[in-house]
């Protein structure tokens, strides 16, 4: 019988009261339930300066990509920053690189405080598909999180069940038979440096 799998949870947001750390948790609790172990990395944990391509070996760069390449799918959590995702998790993600992502599934997350937080979303799925990641196709996008989320539970059974799904996917997906390389890891040689 094979061991179940590991399931790594990112949280792209510093704040203390973050909504998005809640909703990976969520996302966790329920990869549980299906069976994973799991694992949530909290960015405000990890010591990683701005990335340097000259100096990738600095603070916990080590024990991020470490932590990333247990996982036999990752959920990134993000919250939305000016239309894309969080400098945070950026910052994790240019530490990481085909090593920790290929042939891995990928569960993708992004709250907002406002409007709907689609742009986060789609730039994190061609992120991960230029480092042969394979991204599940659920994925969860929470707007108006402040008033979604209160007392760090999901105030909308419907939203809370979207988030249960994506802990679900990433479990049920986790030995998926990886697409061929895309064409844009062909051309992201940065990745590979």
């Amino acid at each position: 019988m094979s061991s179940p799998p590991h399931i790594v949870g990112v949280v792209g947001s510093l704040r203390d009261e973050s909504y998005t750390r809640i909703a990976v948790k969520h996302a966790l609790a329920e990869s549980r339930e299906y069976g994973a172990t799991t694992q949530l990395v909290d960015l405000r944990e990890y010591d990683l300066p701005v990335f340097d391509a000259d100096n990738r070996e600095v603070g916990d760069a080590a024990q991020l990509k470490a932590d990333f390449t247990a996982a036999d799918s990752l959920i990134l959590g993000t919250p939305l920053y000016h239309g894309s995702y969080s400098s945070a998790l950026k910052n994790a993600l240019d530490y990481c690189g085909f090593d920790e992502f290929t042939d891995t599934t990928v569960g993708l997350l992004t709250v907002a405080g406002g409007g709907f937080p689609t742009p986060a979303l789609e730039h994190l799925r061609a992120v991960c598909r230029s480092v042969n990641a394979w991204v599940v196709p659920h994925q969860v996008a929470i707007p108006q999180a402040r008033t979604e989320i209160e007392d760090g539970e999901f105030r909308d059974e419907d939203l809370a069940e979207r988030v249960e799904t994506l802990g679900q996917r990433v479990v049920e997906y986790a030995h998926i038979e990886p697409d061929p390389p895309s064409f844009r890891s062909a051309q992201n040689k940065g990745a590979d440096d």
